[in-house]
């Protein structure tokens, strides 16, 4: 009997069970739905949440998930959101999950980032020779070297790939704020950008500068192809090893070192890029140069360079020329290093000048006599050639009167011998 009434008291609460989650239009969960829930308790190993208040769920072990910020710090009374993996464990609670839950929620973050262009936070965990390995939460992805901002670039002169990797490694354990390039869910593949998130901040800051406007700065990298500057709001520039003074530089680690400071003037814009030029704020030395060095003008000349087209030549600490290989005398099948060497100091000729575009040509005549006495036109260029060939002349008119003296001279022997044979002969028939 007493069975019997207990059988219809617990069929009794089912069905008032039932008739309550209906009214309050609750869904039992099912295994891999994504559900909210209330904290109840919460500890390292094991979080109970109340769900809707007519069930409980409970996450355990390595489902306590603490990679996303609104799992790591729970408290009673917080609401989060779980993935049901079993709807019934061995205490008839139901078996939750925040990793599964934490994961979707990750990757709707990053679709929703990449679509609206937003900037994410990630943390580096790795490097390698071709940037930072990176994780977004629990997802992994990859910062290309070429995508770090200018302040993380690793600006090595020469190109050490040690050194690169030594500089990358020094960000693992950081936090990069960075925008997604690109995502393939499928694939589990996300490429991260420093740069574009930089970009974004430094908008606002970039168009206070305009081209013209002069700066003071650090230089903060030495490069193969110029120096890099810090200055103003966290901006960096380039100048251009043209532009970091009026005459040739082989190499701007002579002139500069990291820490130096410098003043410079913004000759361009590009997007997120600065360029600087340090000689616009020097004196050109090119303005007064027809005041120092004139066509046809002999010169001591010191060759900085041999390259295959010709000598770069240091005339003074401002002017350089450069001495074509047309202009240097070679032989026939002659190599241009056989005959000249950097360091070497020799005499050259002035040929062209064009101060406008800061070039002065150089020849090397090598004893010979000067283009500008015989070819340029002048006066006595012409004096000259008139005495040349007044000379030939001469030359030529000798051998010709001397010929003729010799022809003469053999016949008047010849007629002589005649003679004396015909004189034989009379005596002879007498």
């Amino acid at each position: 009997m007493t069975e019997e009434k207990n059988k219809n008291f617990n069929h009794g609460d089912q069905d008032d069970f039932e008739r309550l989650l209906k009214k309050d239009n609750f869904q039992i969960p099912k295994t891999g739905d994504l559900i909210k829930g209330v904290v109840i308790t919460a500890s390292r190993a094991e979080v109970k949440l109340d769900i809707g208040g007519f069930m409980t769920g409970v996450v355990r072990g390595p489902e306590v998930y603490e990679e996303d910020d609104d799992y790591a710090n729970l408290k009673p009374g917080d609401e989060v959101e779980a993935t049901v993996i079993d709807t019934e464990n061995e205490n008839g609670e139901l078996e939750l999950s925040f990793r599964v839950a934490g994961q979707e929620r990750t990757w709707s973050g990053l679709m929703a980032s990449y679509k609206d262009k937003t900037s994410i936070k990630v943390r580096i965990i790795d490097a390698n020779k071709g940037g930072l390995l990176v994780k977004y939460k629990q997802i992994p992805g990859f910062l290309p070297v070429s995508q770090l901002a200018p302040e993380n670039y690793p600006r090595i002169s020469g190109g050490d790939k040690g050194k690169i990797l030594e500089k990358l490694k020094s960000f693992v354990g950081k936090d990069f704020e960075v925008k997604v390039m690109n995502i393939d869910e499928k694939e589990d593949k996300i490429i991260f950008s420093e740069k574009d998130a930089w970009n974004e901040k430094q908008k606002d800051v970039i168009s206070k500068y305009k081209i013209g406007k002069k700066i003071k700065g650090t230089i903060t990298a030495i490069t193969d192809f110029g120096v890099f500057v810090s200055f103003g709001e966290n901006l960096e520039g380039l100048i251009h090893i043209s532009e970091l003074a009026w005459q040739r530089i082989d190499n701007p680690a002579d002139l500069y070192r990291v820490g130096d400071k410098i003043e410079a003037e913004v000759i361009g814009l590009e997007n997120s890029k600065i360029f600087l030029s340090a000689k616009k704020l020097l004196k050109d030395p090119w303005g007064n140069i027809e005041a120092k060095y004139k066509l046809g003008q002999s010169v001591k000349g010191l060759i900085l360079k041999v390259n295959p087209f010709g000598l770069f030549i240091k005339l003074d600490d401002d002017i350089h020329g450069l001495g074509h290989i047309s202009q240097l005398g070679l032989a026939p099948k002659q190599k241009i290093n056989e005959k000249f060497k950097a360091g070497t100091e020799l005499d050259f000729e002035i040929v062209s000048m064009e101060p406008k575009d800061h070039r002065l040509g150089l020849a090397y005549r090598d004893g010979k006599e000067k283009t500008s006495e015989i070819e340029t036109g002048t006066e006595d260029g012409k004096a000259v050639k008139q005495e040349k060939d007044k000379k030939e002349d001469i030359t030529l008119k000798t051998p010709k009167k001397k010929a003729t003296q010799t022809k003469k001279t053999k016949k008047k022997d010849e007629d002589v011998e005649k003679n004396k044979e015909k004189s034989k002969e009379k005596k002879i028939k007498k």
